[in-house]
């Protein structure tokens, strides 16, 4: 039970899914008929994939901006586009100061996130009739670092508001 209660402390994620794979097993052997063990072990799970989705979409949110900040020429959009990146990153450090289960599972939802905000910045670059070329271009080449993601990196000067 302490090991559980470490688990549950230092890895929330990694304990969700603990927790499920140790419902299914007790559904297999046990007759306490009281419990819809599936429906239990699928809930405890869907609060873990919770957490990573709202992690996902600050990331992608992130990798969205910085390429739109990077490709578009439209100097009025910047301050906005500059905006939301410090705001993501910094919901990005909060979600890992309380859950540091998500941590280690942070350069995989980063790598699936690349293509997905790509996809988005290019619609969003076509839809100021801007070329997204060096989008599709960046993706192929390969998107921003881990630290650029999440630390105080902008493709250029001009990102960066006026203090």
């Amino acid at each position: 039970m302490a090991a559980e209660t470490d688990l549950y402390e230092d890895d929330f994620i990694g304990w969700t899914e603990q927790q499920a794979r140790a419902l299914r097993e007790a559904a297999r052997h046990s007759t306490n008929g009281g419990l819809d063990w599936e429906h239990l072990a699928e809930e405890i799970e869907d609060v873990g994939r919770s957490y990573r989705r709202t992690l996902a979409s600050h990331v992608r949110l992130v990798i969205e901006h910085l390429l739109k900040l990077e490709f578009s020429a439209a100097s009025e959009s910047r301050r906005g586009w500059t905006e939301t990146v410090i705001r993501a990153r910094g919901e990005i450090e909060a979600w890992l100061g309380d859950e540091p289960g998500l941590r280690p599972r942070l350069p995989g939802i980063i790598e699936q996130e690349r293509p997905r905000a790509a996809k988005l910045a290019a619609k969003g670059l076509l839809g100021f009739s801007e070329n997204s070329a060096g989008v599709q271009a960046r993706l192929q080449a390969g998107l921003y670092t881990d630290e650029q993601i999440r630390e105080d990196w902008f493709p250029d000067a001009r990102a960066v508001p006026p203090a």
